[in-house]
């Protein structure tokens, strides 16, 4: 079942809060606050993919040199790959309008893939993506779980905006590298 979501923005004084609500029970719920007050959008949404768990999790943590011409979200100017390990990288990657630093560590065991942010043009350290895989037909799902805390006036409308947008634009942004129908 899918269920879709809306934000909207509750003025209280000089402060606007955002609510989720969902359409099938019309129940809204407050984005989440992080520490300090910050509002923290978090959006959950899943795919359905033609690649195997493993070969989903290789394509998440493929940080050759091909990453930039594979995902739409990163140019080449903005992609660096300062240290990696057996389970591990930290990368610099987006676009000059919207860039991170993060620690990408992943278990091919668990089929899990969590990223970090570390730094970022728009938003706060310490939110990031959760991506689980699991087994499905031929394919596998793909959940994914987005957090972003807002470090710039930018960033605070963005995340205001990314529990109604983020899903469909995010899937449109994997659809390539995961071989997902958009």
């Amino acid at each position: 079942m899918c269920t879709r979501f809306a934000a909207v923005t509750v003025l209280t004084g000089y402060r606007a809060r955002v609510r989720v609500v969902t359409s099938r029970t019309g129940y809204s719920r407050p984005v989440h606050a992080a520490p300090g007050g910050s509002s923290m959008a978090v959006v959950r949404f899943h795919l359905d993919s033609t690649l195997t768990p493993s070969q989903a999790l290789a394509v998440l943590t493929d940080f050759g040199p091909s990453r930039p011409r594979e995902w739409p979200s990163i140019d080449a100017g903005h992609f660096v790959v300062h240290a990696r390990g057996a389970n591990w990288a930290e990368v610099t990657e987006g676009t000059a309008a919207a860039w991170e630093r993060a620690r990408y560590e992943w278990d091919a065991d668990t089929a899990r893939v969590t990223i970090t942010t570390l730094d970022s043009k728009l938003f706060g350290a310490g939110g990031g993506w959760t991506f689980r895989m699991t087994p499905q037909g031929a394919g596998s799902r793909v959940d994914v779980e987005l957090t972003r805390t807002p470090a710039t006036a930018k960033g605070k409308l963005l995340a205001a905006v990314l529990p109604l947008v983020g899903p469909s634009s995010l899937r449109k942004s994997f659809a390539g590298p995961l071989r997902t129908a958009a």
